[in-house]
């Protein structure tokens, strides 16, 4: 027997949000000011270079001052951790490797165009600059963000709801789920109440892929062994129209998993766990 209705298949379709993105989403400049904060001495040192037309007897001066300062001169070219470039020799080799002597930093600066970024004081503030160029950067960690971001919302919803749960629990917690196999599976929020202890997976969705469709497989072998245990039941909270593009998946999943709900029917889940409660 089918967990659910095509018209309720229907309905869950045409509520499923373009986009769950915040406007604080876009940078945590909190980590930001930190990142350029654990460098701001080196990079206040780094200024001395700007303006100077003998960059090069600068850049010697200051190395003797100092050579430690140009450790952090990959930021300035927006590149973290050593990437690996073809050298001016014609080598592969890791940037930072040029750090270790005077004639590297020498070359790296000329090479790379920062000569005439510090000549021309196309800047005029390091500290200022690689603020910015850490800014961009984090843009390639909205990934990371996107993924907390669903989980984020669903554990504000259950606050506003005065309903408590946990984050991030195993499965090795309860003995009774060895039925999952070997493997230590993790739930993004588990709610125990008097009757149930409620399993809970959370993901949102704006595009579509490969992964919808091994998500939802995946779920649908999962639900059956969580359901069938007493006293414990699998729910999904899932959202985003990314799953119009895996419709087929999904309805499968929905025929299979009895407690599967969206940003717009959550409440129903919510009412379901105050009387619970």
């Amino acid at each position: 027997m089918s967990a659910h209705t095509t018209e309720e298949f229907d309905i869950f379709l045409s509520q499923l949000q373009e986009t769950n993105v915040t406007l604080d989403f876009f940078c945590d400049f909190d980590k930001i000011k930190d990142n350029v904060d654990a460098i701001s001495i080196k990079l206040n040192q780094l200024n001395y270079l700007i303006g100077k037309e003998d960059l090069d007897t600068a850049i010697r001066k200051l190395w003797n001052e100092n050579s430690n300062v140009f450790s952090i001169l990959e930021i300035l070219i927006a590149v973290r951790d050593g990437r690996k470039v073809v050298m001016p020799n014609g080598n592969i080799g890791l940037i930072n490797t040029l750090f270790d002597t005077v004639e590297g930093v020498i070359e790296f600066i000329h090479e790379t165009g920062l000569d005439n970024v510090f000549k021309n004081q196309h800047v005029k503030n390091l500290v200022d600059y690689v603020f910015g160029i850490e800014t961009g950067l984090d843009t390639n960690a909205r990934k990371n963000r996107s993924g907390n971001l669903m989980e984020n919302q669903v554990a504000s919803i259950l606050d506003n709801a005065s309903i408590s749960y946990r984050r991030e629990v195993y499965s090795t917690e309860y003995p009774e789920l060895s039925v999952l196999g070997r493997d230590n599976k993790r739930f993004d929020f588990v709610i125990e109440t008097n009757n149930c202890k409620y399993l809970i997976e959370v993901n949102f969705y704006s595009g579509g892929g490969s992964k919808l469709n091994e998500v939802a497989r995946s779920y649908s072998e999962l639900a059956p062994k969580i359901n069938a245990l007493d006293g414990f039941e699998f729910v999904w909270i899932t959202d985003g129209i990314g799953w119009l593009s895996a419709r087929n998946k999904l309805e499968e999943a929905f025929n299979i998993i009895p407690s599967i709900y969206n940003l717009t029917n959550i409440e129903d889940f919510i009412e379901k766990i105050k009387t619970e409660i």
